[in-house]
């Protein structure tokens, strides 16, 4: 195991609504008895709860998201400019970015402080658009029509044109981000690892055009054709605003950092878990006659 060096903060990220105090109480009690500073990192966007003097991030800070999913991929987003690690608390869900559940927080700071955890690296969705500044998606970039129309889009993967989509839009995720809107759109599972990314349509109008898996060093452009109602781009389930129409799609490897325990597979447990995966009715049937 990869030795690690203790925190120097913990800087925390915080669900807006979730119950949480049970996990606090846990984190404010351990760091008074290890001697370690706590903050409280401001989320561009979110809603605020203040639970600790708040801070900006600083280079040997452990960062801790308290909720679920969307606070961890909130404080990766918050993380990445330092590479620091992001530790994800579950607060009542399943979460799959999450190590610990709210119950075994003080378990897992003892764990990090001792050096007891492996560092998961994540790629990044890189997100470019002429004038504009870059931006990244852990999850996934999502052009999506605004009010009743449609919105038209040409996909192209390395200036080779795939397809003229009419409808809803298109989501294009990361390996982690194919089990959230992507998969519910009906595209593919990806497993954790997978040096690739895919492009999903999002309920076309007519024509055909599979969701697309795309290699890692590929560049993926996105021109999109507004109706009269317009349209919205999403990074991460968080609205952006771009003046252009053109977007250049790249995969970033290892650019966030995601604290496990031991080893974590292909991602696949955890969607068994989840019960967004589930096994055939005829298959669970054979099971139960099996136990009587």
């Amino acid at each position: 195991m990869v030795a690690h060096p203790v925190p120097r903060r913990v800087a925390l990220v915080v669900h807006p609504t979730r119950d949480v105090d049970r996990a606090l109480d846990a984190l404010t009690s351990w760091a008074a008895e290890r001697g370690v500073d706590v903050v409280q990192l401001a989320v561009d966007g979110a809603r605020h709860r203040e639970y600790a003097v708040e801070a900006s991030l600083e280079d040997g800070d452990l960062v801790v998201a308290v909720g679920g999913d969307g606070t961890v991929l909130a404080a990766l987003r918050a993380a990445a400019a330092h590479g620091a690690p992001v530790l994800g608390v579950a607060c009542g869900s399943l979460g799959a970015l999450s190590a610990v559940p709210a119950e075994k927080l003080a378990e897992g700071l003892e764990r990090m402080w001792a050096g007891e955890w492996t560092a998961r690296s994540l790629p990044a969705l890189a997100v470019g658009a002429a004038g504009e500044p870059d931006d990244w998606a852990a999850n996934d970039f999502v052009v999506v029509r605004r009010g009743a129309g449609q919105v038209v889009a040409d996909v192209a993967v390395d200036d080779e044109l795939y397809v003229r989509v009419a409808g809803d839009g298109l989501v294009v995720a990361t390996a982690l981000g194919s089990s959230a809107y992507s998969m519910a759109a009906g595209g593919p599972v990806m497993a954790a690892g997978t040096a690739a990314f895919v492009c999903t349509p999002l309920a076309m109008h007519g024509g055909t055009a599979a969701p697309l898996v795309v290699p890692a060093d590929a560049v993926v452009t996105v021109e999109v054709h507004p109706g009269y109602a317009g349209f919205d781009v999403e990074i991460d389930g968080r609205d952006r605003v771009f003046a252009g129409h053109r977007f250049r799609l790249t995969l970033h490897p290892d650019k966030l950092t995601l604290v496990t325990f031991g080893a974590f597979g292909r991602g696949l447990a955890g969607l068994r878990k989840r019960h967004l995966i589930t096994d055939s009715p005829r298959v669970l049937a054979r099971d139960a006659r099996a136990k009587r």
